[in-house]
């Protein structure tokens, strides 16, 4: 299920605290994505970093026009849910599958 970003705040250095449109809460640390390469390299300047606003139309976090973050992704992160099956690695599908049969 995709759930749309609704609000966000620096938390100092990477880290930002994201609330979802199901009242999910959590801290996402976007250091990972510094060593990507390509559109993520300018998530190294801290200033350019700190610039991200919330789309309401997208329902994600966008850095101007050029980067935005797909919301699966942010959920992910912020609430160690996992990702959604049809964007999980073979892997990480049988995981999560693993865990919710457990539940």
């Amino acid at each position: 299920m995709l759930h749309d970003v609704t609000a966000a705040t620096h938390q100092g250095g990477y880290l930002i605290e994201i609330e979802f449109d199901d009242g999910s809460r959590g801290i996402a640390d976007f250091s990972t994505y510094l060593t990507r390469g390509g559109v993520f390299e300018r998530l190294k300047d801290p200033a350019y970093f700190r610039q991200f606003t919330v789309d309401q139309e997208a329902g994600t976090l966008v850095w101007g026009d050029e980067l935005d973050i797909a919301p699966e992704s942010l959920y992910a992160q912020a609430t160690g849910k996992g990702l959604p099956a049809w964007m999980a690695s073979d892997e990480e599908a049988a995981a999560n599958l693993r865990y919710a049969v457990q539940q």
